[in-house]
């Protein structure tokens, strides 16, 4: 089959990324760069590419030969470049978040299902080695039932000028527990504290403790004033304990058999049962080995995968619009002082 034709929209952090991504991408034919900074989209092409640079998107989605857009630009302006394309007839897939809210994000949702089109987020730490094993591992039962999860992910800056530090860290993680918790995991209700210490006008730290359904209790710190990088999560299981520490290459997982196991009650005496019920394990660790290969080729693989196969894509609209309902219900908390609020999820999640 013929590559299919996509265009990149938005030349400045992510889009290289993407650009690069694309034309590494057998199954794509990059056919724009568009910015409405010309020159910012001329910048990131070789003099001598055929792609083509542009600060039109109308003239981008009137092109027959961009059957795909990739969109990487602020979160305000995802539902009015998405739903575009749509309704152009263009395949979207579309940073982090999907939108700026929920309602906007079930919209879109509900647009591409009727026009048959492909709606997919680059939830890119879906596709990595590391995340991909952790799925495996608890979705196979390999860890037992999961307990907790525990997320670190600081660092020192960007402060953003446009969304809070959970809106802008706190997604990958969401993405995360969507993709690799047991099928029908979900959240039920989420409490956030949030701090502003050097009056940015905005939270640049915070603590998010989301309730599942499953009775799962999953605990995620973002943070944009940390000195030290940190990249780490845990999630707990009956049987088995999985750490990864993203900014360990040669150990990113780390399977630990070890933890707290609780004995049956009727198997010890009356005047044994308090001291008995609890017992602690200490077991071996194992590193699984785990390629080093870069995320984002597998997510624009996915995307040419899902539209050439006609079927939603690993990461499709229906991932953004969870990630979008935990943090609107953590933006809500946060405004009351961290009060636990529910999480309601629409029709298309």
């Amino acid at each position: 089959m013929s590559p299919i034709g996509l265009a990149v929209v938005g030349a400045g952090y992510w889009g290289p990324n993407l650009v690069r991504a694309a034309r590494g991408t057998p199954a794509l034919w990059l056919e724009w760069v568009c910015d409405l900074d010309l020159q910012r989209a001329q910048a990131i092409l070789d003099p001598y590419t055929p792609v083509r640079a542009t600060s039109s998107y109308e003239s981008v989605l009137a092109d027959p030969a961009v059957a795909a857009v990739a969109i990487a630009t602020p979160a305000a302006t995802h539902f009015d470049l998405v739903r575009a394309a749509l309704e152009a007839g263009k395949h979207v897939l579309v940073e982090k978040p999907l939108t700026a809210s929920a309602a906007e994000g079930e919209k879109l949702a509900a647009l591409a299902e009727r026009s048959g089109l492909v709606l997919m987020c680059d939830h890119t730490y879906c596709y990595t080695p590391a995340v991909r094993r952790i799925r495996e591992l608890i979705r196979s039962g390999e860890i037992g039932d999961v307990q907790f999860v525990d997320s670190v992910r600081v660092n020192l800056g960007l402060i953003q000028p446009d969304v809070d530090v959970l809106w802008d860290l706190a997604p990958h993680d969401l993405s995360i527990l969507d993709f690799v918790l047991p099928e029908g995991t979900m959240p039920v209700a989420v409490a956030a504290h949030t701090a502003d210490p050097v009056g940015t006008g905005r939270a640049c730290l915070a603590y998010l403790s989301i309730w599942m359904n499953t009775g799962v209790l999953a605990h995620v710190n973002v943070n944009w004033l940390s000195p030290t990088k940190i990249r780490t999560t845990v999630f707990g299981g009956t049987r088995r304990t999985i750490v990864w520490d993203d900014m360990n290459p040669p150990a990113r997982l780390m399977i630990h058999d070890r933890g707290v196991d609780r004995m049956e009650a009727s198997s010890v005496g009356p005047d044994e049962r308090r001291e008995t019920l609890i017992s602690y394990r200490t077991g071996d660790i194992s590193v699984p080995a785990l390629p080093e290969r870069e995320a984002l080729p597998a997510v624009m693989a996915e995307f040419a995968s899902a539209i050439t196969e006609g079927r939603p894509a690993l990461t499709d609209a229906g991932s953004g619009l969870r990630v979008l309902a935990v943090l609107e219900a953590a933006s809500l908390s946060a405004e009351q002082e961290g009060a636990r609020v529910p999480v309601t999820m629409g029709a298309n999640r």
